[in-house]
C-alpha cells in the first residue's frame, strides 16, 4: 500500500523506486491507443457491456462521451467514434466494480484517504446513498428520502439564503443543469460557482467584451478550411484526442499548424489515425508546420509581436478594420511604440520566430487560434485572451468561413451549463424570464464564484456546500485550505457516479448520491427518457443512455436534483418537481420558454445531430456597447519568479481527465507508474545539483506566505529554462487561493512561483 498521504487533504507519497523514465513520443494514438483503449474497457467491464457501450459512444442514437467537449462530425460518423480518453471514461463508468455497502462497511474514512485517486476510481460504482453522520468513522448506507429529509434540514437551519453554495461540474446534462440553478435561485442565491470559473472563465470574459459573445466562433468545417491554425496553451493527444482528426483533415487541405507550448508534445508533432491503414502501420501524418516553445506566460508577448509584424508590415484587413472596429488608432500607435527587446524578454522567443508566425498568418488570412488552459490560467489571461481577439481584427480573421476564436473547452457539457444559468452573475434578462416563468423573485445579488466560496466556507463556518458532479476538493486551487474549508460546512452533500477525493473530506455531515452515468438507460416510469448537452461548437444534441444501470438503487441526476428541491423547498415552489423528474420533456419546454434561442427545443434537439445555438460574432455582428469588435489596449505583460525560483504549471497526465485518474502512466511523455513527479530543463537541475528522478521538495510562494509539497522527484524534460510543470491535482497544493487571474478569477495554475530542492538526505 502507498505511504501516508502527508496531509489528510493530499494525495499519499508514493514509492519512488516504481517510477520509470523513458523517450518522449513524437506522435500521438496509432495502434497503441487503440490497444490501450480496448484494454481499459475489457479489463474493467463486462465484454458485453463493453461493446454495446463503445457502439452507443457519441452515435447520433447513442449517447454523449463523458470526457471531453470536442465535436462530433456532422456527417459520416465511423462505428467507434471515440478516442483512447473516450474509452477510459467509459471503461470507469460501466466497471464490474462496486462501492456498495459491504465496501464502505470495510473501508474507514480514514483508510480510504490513505488511498491515491487511481485506487478510489478502481473502487468501483457507487450503487446507494451513503451518509458519514457527525464524528462517524465510517460511511453507513441511507435511504434516498431520509437523504433528502436529511438535506432540507440542513438547509433549513441556515440564517442566510447566501450561506448555501451549490457547485456545478462540467458533465452535468442541460436538464439537470437548469433545474439546478433553479434550485438555487429559489432557494434565495446567486451562490452558483462551477468547474467554468477555474478554467475557461477568462476566455468568456475576453470574448465578451471584445467581440461580444463568450464561445467560440468556428464550427468543425471551419477547422477543415483554415489557412492557418494556431494552437496556444493546449495538448491534444491527451486532452481532447478526437481534435486531431480534424487537425489531419485540415493539414491535408494546407493548413498551416503552429504549435505554442513550452514542452513538446506529441499530439502537436503528429497524429496516427488508428483509422487508416497508414495510422495502423505507425505512419504518421505531421501536425506542426512550426513549433514555438515560448516562457510559461510569454504568450501575450508573442502576440503582441505578432501584431507588430502585421501593422508595421501592412499585413491588414484596414476594411474590415474600418467597417467593424473600435480602438484601432490607440492599438496601432502602442504597438508600433513597443520595443523588440522586451518582447524577446518575456516571450522567451526570437524576434525571427515571431515574426514569422505573424507573416505565415498575414498570408493565409484565414486563421484560427484554439487554446486551452495554458492561456486562461494565469493572471494576466484576460489581457492575453484580448490579444488573441486584437490579431484576429487586424486580419479580419472572424466572422468568415476557416477563421475564427476556437476556446477549446475540457468537460462535456460546461459549456452548456453555463447556457442553462450555472453562473453567480447571470444577466437581468435571465432572471427576468426565469421569475416570470416559474412564479418568484429570482435573486439578483451577484453569488460566490469558486475562489470566494471557498474563502466563504472557511471563514464562515455551518454552510452548506452540494455539488452536482466533479471532485471539487481536488479541482480547487490550494488543496489544505479548501479541504479546511469543507470540513467547517455544516453539511457536505455530493451527487456522483464514483468515489473521489471530495467525499472523504466532510462537513459534520456528508451526504453521497448516487447518479445513473451517461451511458446508462434513464426509465422514469417505465418511459425512457433522454438528456442534451451542448459542445465547444454550441451544438445541442440529445444523449441517450442504452445500458442496464449499475445498481437498481440509481437515479438520474435529474431525478434527484428534483427530489432534494422538492424537500429544501417544500411549501415555497410553485415548480411542478414531481413532474421534471419523470418527464424531460416538459423541462425542455420551460427552457424554451426561459431562453429565447431554444424555441422549438424538444422538435429541433430529436433530429440527428441536434442543432447549433445562434453566435452574433460568427456572422459579423457584435453585441456590445457600440456595436463593433473592439481592440483592447493594455502594456504587455509576462510573470516572471524571483532570481534562483522558477515559473510552475499543473497539467494532466495521459492517464487522466481532469480529476479522475485511469492509470498512473503518462506514455506520451515517457514516464511510467508515477505521479508525484516534477519535470525540469536539465540545466536547472544541474544550476541545483540535482540528478535524474532525485526526491524532491516544492515550495510556493505568494504574498501570504508559503506553500509545501514533499516526495516529488524530479525529471528532466525538453522545455525552456526557469520553468517547471507538475501534475494537478498532485500539486494544486501549491496554487495560492489568492493568486487569481485579474477581472475573471480564475486560479493561476500555470503561474506559480517555486523554489525546488533536495530532500533531505537525498543530496
Amino acid at each position: 500500500m502507498p505511504k501516508p498521504a502527508d496531509s489528510p487533504a493530499l494525495t499519499p507519497l508514493e514509492d519512488p523506486a516504481d517510477l520509470r523514465v523513458g523517450e518522449p513520443s513524437t506522435s500521438a494514438a496509432g495502434t497503441t491507443a487503440v490497444l490501450s483503449s480496448f484494454r481499459h474497457l475489457l479489463t474493467r467491464a463486462e465484454p458485453l457491456r463493453a461493446m454495446q457501450g463503445m457502439l452507443g459512444l457519441n452515435q447520433k442514437d447513442g449517447f454523449d462521451c463523458m470526457s471531453c467537449a470536442w465535436p462530433d462530425p456532422e456527417g459520416h460518423r465511423s462505428a467507434f467514434e471515440f478516442c483512447e480518453n473516450g474509452a477510459k471514461a467509459l471503461a470507469s463508468e460501466i466497471t464490474r466494480e462496486r462501492a456498495d455497502r459491504a465496501f464502505f462497511a470495510k473501508h474507514s474514512i480514514a483508510e480510504l484517504g490513505g488511498w491515491s485517486d487511481y485506487e478510489l476510481d478502481q473502487a468501483g460504482r457507487l450503487t446507494e446513498p451513503m451518509v458519514r453522520r457527525a464524528g462517524a468513522s465510517h460511511y453507513e448506507a441511507i435511504g434516498w428520502e431520509e437523504a433528502f429529509a436529511l438535506a432540507a434540514k440542513a438547509f433549513g437551519g441556515l440564517e442566510d439564503p447566501n450561506r448555501a453554495i451549490f457547485y456545478t461540474s462540467g458533465r452535468a446534462s442541460n436538464e439537470a443543469a437548469f433545474l439546478w440553478q433553479l434550485l438555487a435561485r429559489q432557494f434565495g442565491t446567486n451562490n452558483l460557482p462551477d468547474c467554468s470559473n477555474m478554467c475557461h472563465e477568462s476566455s468568456g470574459v475576453a470574448m465578451k467584451e471584445s467581440v461580444g459573445v463568450g464561445k467560440g466562433t468556428v464550427t468543425l468545417e471551419d477547422i477543415h478550411q483554415a489557412g492557418m491554425i494556431l494552437l496556444m496553451g493546449q495538448n491534444p493527444g491527451t486532452n481532447h484526442p478526437r481534435m486531431l482528426s480534424a487537425l489531419q483533415v485540415a493539414v491535408r487541405q494546407g493548413a498551416h499548424v503552429v504549435a505554442v507550448n513550452p514542452l513538446r508534445e506529441a499530439g502537436l508533432l503528429g497524429f496516427k489515425h488508428p483509422q487508416e491503414v497508414g495510422g495502423v502501420l505507425g505512419q504518421a501524418t505531421p501536425l506542426a508546420a512550426d513549433y514555438l516553445q515560448p516562457n510559461l506566460n510569454g504568450d501575450m508577448a508573442l502576440l503582441r509581436g505578432m501584431a507588430k509584424t502585421l501593422v508595421e508590415e501592412g499585413l491588414l484587413d484596414r476594411d474590415f478594420i474600418a467597417v467593424h472596429t473600435v480602438g484601432f488608432e490607440l492599438y496601432e500607435a502602442s504597438v508600433r511604440s513597443q520595443g523588440w527587446e522586451e518582447l524577446e524578454a518575456l516571450s522567451g522567443l526570437s524576434r525571427e520566430a515571431m515574426q514569422r508566425t505573424a507573416r505565415a498568418a498575414g498570408e493565409r488570412k484565414r486563421l484560427i487560434t484554439c487554446w486551452a488552459m495554458g492561456l486562461t490560467q494565469h493572471r494576466n489571461a484576460v489581457a492575453t485572451l484580448r490579444e488573441v481577439v486584437n490579431v484576429h481584427l487586424l486580419l479580419g480573421a472572424i466572422g468568415k468561413p476557416g477563421a475564427g476564436l476556437c476556446p477549446v473547452r475540457g468537460h462535456s457539457n460546461v459549456q452548456g451549463d453555463r447556457t442553462m444559468g450555472i453562473f453567480e452573475k447571470m444577466p437581468e434578462s435571465f432572471l427576468e424570464a426565469l421569475g416570470r416563468e416559474f412564479g418568484f423573485e429570482a435573486p439578483r445579488a451577484h453569488g460566490l464564484d469558486t475562489v470566494a466560496a471557498i474563502r466563504s466556507m472557511h471563514e464562515a463556518p455551518g454552510q452548506v456546500f452540494v455539488a452536482l458532479g466533479g471532485n471539487f476538493l481536488q479541482a480547487a486551487p490550494d488543496t489544505v485550505y479548501t479541504a479546511e474549508a469543507l470540513r467547517r460546512c455544516g453539511l457536505t452533500l455530493h451527487i456522483a457516479t464514483k468515489l473521489n477525493r471530495s467525499h472523504l473530506v466532510t462537513g459534520g455531515t456528508g451526504l453521497i448520491l448516487p447518479c445513473l452515468g451517461r451511458s446508462e438507460e434513464d426509465l422514469r416510469g417505465g418511459v425512457p427518457q433522454f438528456v442534451t448537452v451542448e459542445d465547444s461548437m454550441s451544438v445541442v444534441h440529445a444523449s441517450r443512455g442504452q445500458l442496464r444501470p449499475a445498481a437498481p438503487a440509481l437515479r438520474s441526476e435529474t431525478a434527484i436534483v428534483c427530489g432534494l428541491a422538492a424537500a429544501v423547498l417544500a411549501g415555497r415552489s410553485r415548480v411542478p418537481w414531481a413532474v421534471f423528474a419523470d418527464d424531460y420533456n416538459a423541462v425542455r419546454d420551460a427552457i424554451e420558454r426561459v431562453l429565447p434561442d431554444f424555441k422549438d427545443f424538444n422538435e429541433r434537439v430529436g433530429q440527428p445531430g441536434g442543432f447549433r445555438l445562434p453566435n452574433a460574432a460568427g456572422r459579423r455582428v457584435w453585441d456590445t456597447p457600440t456595436g463593433k469588435a473592439g481592440f483592447h489596449t493594455v502594456p504587455v505583460s509576462a510573470f516572471r519568479a524571483a532570481a534562483g525560483h522558477l515559473v510552475l504549471q499543473t497539467f494532466r497526465s495521459h492517464d487522466q481527465f481532469n480529476t479522475t485518474i485511469y492509470g498512473n502512466n503518462d506514455r506520451y511523455r515517457g514516464i511510467g507508474q508515477g505521479r508525484r513527479i516534477v519535470f525540469m530543463n536539465p540545466q536547472d537541475m544541474r544550476d541545483r545539483g540535482l540528478r535524474p528522478l532525485q526526491l524532491v521538495d516544492i515550495t510556493s510562494y505568494w504574498s501570504d506566505g508559503t506553500r509545501e509539497a514533499a516526495g516529488f522527484q524530479a525529471v528532466p524534460y525538453e522545455m525552456p529554462p526557469g520553468n517547471c510543470a507538475a501534475y494537478y491535482p498532485e500539486a494544486n497544493v501549491l496554487v495560492p487561493l489568492g493568486s487569481a487571474a485579474e477581472h475573471s478569477g480564475t486560479p493561476t495554475s500555470k503561474s506559480v512561483e517555486v523554489s525546488v530542492v533536495a530532500s533531505v538526505g537525498t543530496g
